[in-house]
């Protein structure tokens, strides 16, 4: 067989071993199809085979199918071509699984007749974050194996489970041992020779114990509402699932199949999709070399125990790097300490790791007082006080602690990396690692890169990032950076549009229903209205600063831009209310009726034009690098993709065209960007860059 063939038939006595080769994760393209297809017709055919494994070499069974066939013309056979064919095929078909089977991986084993695994495996049916459903029988099959309140949340979540929970749901069928999965998969095979196949389409005892109970699935939206708010897929899964209950199965895949068309073809899909491909594409640094050596990262230094100095380290305790954490005084680092512990507890109670590997990651940390504790660190952040002489210091300090070679990083949201870097003597040492609050739960992590930042920093900050389980993007260094350069935009029009005739939750109701998790006022209240601002010092030139005068800095004072109750449920505050239009009249403005149109524009399309000027300067590499920001970071809606997506989506010239009247209306802060000017008048996209 030619070396190129993607599926080798290999017989062992009586059993066909199909053996998948498609590095690295064994997609299922169109040749492994034809290699499938081909190889159980071959097993029917002959008389002398009695069964069929598919087994794959590698490090992973079937990861999913080969997406980057999505919006090309169908290559046969199709995916559920297969599966029916596996399905019906006269001699028992064994699925032998290890690594990951995800997708179309997971949807071909559940067409086959039995289903072994080594532990350490994980199932799953992650099509929903791309805007999908399984389209090859996944939500047929699977509820008919491990019923549907399971089927549900596997299918609407996307996450994969453990094998032992695979085996425990009844999904898999026996676990084999991790170096024997070959050998405990022909053996299996071999005990259902002679014995009535077990197809999953046949089964119905899971699905008729459903339709006693026809409030489940309307239990389900309702409990996942929340979660599922302007995602189209999830509703789609859950269609496709009852369809399952209450259809025979060629029904049930005649409505999977007709939804996954209709997802497939939807822009909430397309946005989903390029959220993908956008998040691996900024792991690869344009002017990197890929052979760019990387320092070895064993032992990090945090300084300062607050709340992002404490979510900091927790982000590299879970991941088992030791931490040394320093502060400057017994009581503030006992406070971080304890609020780590709490957080640890917490998830503990909650299920999310056990006790042990709590008090194990707890081990792991060794709070101090004394900075030369952090001599022998490969890695020390900085996550002080965000004021630049604050950070000049301890940058001095630390370049006469820590060890040569050893990357200093800041933690700075705002500030000029640069000037950080000149105040020691190895600029080159020095890098942004911008962690997002809780630091422990975010998965952005902004890497900026200095002037004078050697290569394998670089390197080891995007590698260090994957290793802690961060979304890394590189960006250059100006004020507020990627992310909080752009939200400035955004904050400054939200603040306008309250003293021109809008209320603060005039502002967020828009953002929200745009499909943000919140908008700029409530946020606010969260974060805390005092955030930078001193009594002393407070001229009350705002209505921000008014508030925090009157004592009215957020949630943790019980009331901010909104009124809260003793569950912190927000409602509108006829306080602020007054406050906002005595403000308005003080500096002579008319208000107006403010459209939520008007609202929309005025937040988003500003957003986009600095997103242009940040391309223009080089600050972001690509277009979707900004959006991997502030999806991961901000919260923009999967479903459309990232501002810049959005931007393409709508078009360009129109964002133009809405700057330009904007700019004649209000002012030179609305001049559109370059790029966009230019973008719009070759008719292209930010793609397209």
């Amino acid at each position: 067989m030619a070396e190129g063939d993607r599926v080798l038939f290999e017989p062992y006595g009586n059993v066909a071993v199909l053996r998948v080769r498609n590095p690295p994760v064994n997609a299922l393209s169109a040749e492994v199809r034809v290699g499938l297809a081909e190889g159980v017709r071959r097993a029917e055919a002959e008389p002398g085979l009695r069964a069929v494994v598919i087994v794959c070499d590698g490090r992973t069974f079937f990861a999913g199918a080969d997406i980057t066939e999505f919006g090309k013309p169908p290559r046969e056979p199709s995916l559920p071509v297969v599966c029916d064919l596996i399905e019906k095929a006269a001699k028992p078909v064994i699925a032998a699984m290890h690594g990951t089977a995800l997708g179309g991986g997971l949807e071909v084993a559940l067409a086959c007749h039995g289903r072994v695994a080594v532990p350490s495996a994980k199932l799953g049916l992650p099509e929903v974050n791309l805007g999908l459903l399984p389209g090859a029988g996944g939500t047929q099959r699977l509820p008919r194996l491990a019923g549907v309140e399971r089927a549900l949340e596997m299918i609407t979540s996307g996450k994969p489970i453990g094998a032992r929970e695979a085996l425990e749901a009844g999904i898999i069928d026996a676990l084999v041992e991790e170096d024997g999965l070959l050998e405990g998969a022909l053996a299996h095979a071999r005990e259902r020779v002679g014995v009535p196949l077990r197809r999953v389409r046949d089964l119905d005892d899971a699905l008729a114990a459903a339709r006693g109970r026809p409030e489940a699935f309307s239990d389900f939206r309702q409990a996942n509402g929340r979660k599922f708010r302007g995602f189209r897929a999830p509703e789609a899964c859950i269609q496709a699932v009852e369809a399952a209950v209450n259809l025979s199965f060629e029904e049930g895949l005649a409505v999977e199949r007709r939804l996954f068309l209709e997802l497939l073809a939807s822009p909430e899909s397309a946005a989903q999709r390029y959220a993908f491909f956008a998040e691996r594409q900024a792991a690869k640094v344009p002017d990197l070399p890929e052979d760019t050596p990387t320092l070895p990262i064993e032992r990090v230094g945090v300084l300062g125990a607050g709340t992002m100095g404490g979510g900091i380290a927790m982000t590299f305790l879970n991941a088992g790097l030791p931490v040394t954490l320093v502060e400057t005084s017994q009581a503030a680092l006992d406070r971080g300490v304890a609020a780590i512990r709490r957080n640890y507890e917490e998830s503990a109670r909650k299920g999310r790791v056990t006790a042990e590997a709590a008090e194990q990651r707890m081990g792991l940390l060794a709070p101090t007082l004394d900075r030369s504790a952090l001599a022998d660190r490969d890695l020390v952040i900085e996550a002080v006080f965000e004021d630049m002489a604050i950070k000049l210091e301890v940058f001095a300090q630390l370049d006469a602690v820590v060890k040569p070679g050893a990357i200093l990083a800041t933690n700075t949201s705002y500030l000029d990396v640069n000037a950080i870097a000149a105040a020691t003597s190895r600029p080159e040492s020095v890098i942004g690692l911008h962690f997002f609050s809780p630091a422990n739960v975010m998965r952005l992590l902004e890497v900026v890169r200095g002037d004078r930042t050697a290569k394998p920093v670089i390197a080891t900050a995007m590698q260090l990032a994957k290793r802690i389980g961060k979304t890394a993007v590189l960006v250059g260094v100006c004020h507020g950076f990627v992310g909080n350069r752009m939200l400035a935009a955004r904050q400054r029009e939200a603040t306008q549009l309250i003293l021109e005739g809008a209320l603060p939750w005039d502002v967020d109701r828009v953002l929200y229903d745009f499909g943000l998790p919140m908008g700029p006022f409530a946020m606010a209240d969260l974060a805390g209205l005092d955030i930078g601002w001193s009594r002393e010092t407070s001229t009350g030139s705002t209505v921000r600063e008014v508030l925090c005068e009157m004592d009215r800095r957020g949630q943790k004072t019980g009331a901010g831009f909104y009124d809260y109750d003793e569950a912190r449920r927000a409602t509108p505050s006829p306080v602020v209310e007054q406050v906002i239009l005595a403000f308005s009249e003080e500096r002579g403005f008319e208000r107006r009726a403010v459209s939520d149109h008007e609202i929309l524009q005025r937040c988003i399309h500003p957003m986009i034009n600095e997103g242009a000027r940040i391309l223009e300067e080089g600050i972001a590499s690509r277009a979707s690098d900004i959006d991997v920001v502030w999806i991961n970071g901000y919260g923009w809606p999967a479903y459309r993709g990232g501002p810049m997506f959005y931007a393409d989506q709508i078009g360009p010239a129109r964002v133009l065209e809405s700057l330009q009247a904007l700019q004649a209306a209000h002012g030179e802060q609305f001049k559109p960007a370059p790029l966009l000017t230019r973008l719009a008048s070759e008719g292209r996209r930010f793609q397209d860059l």
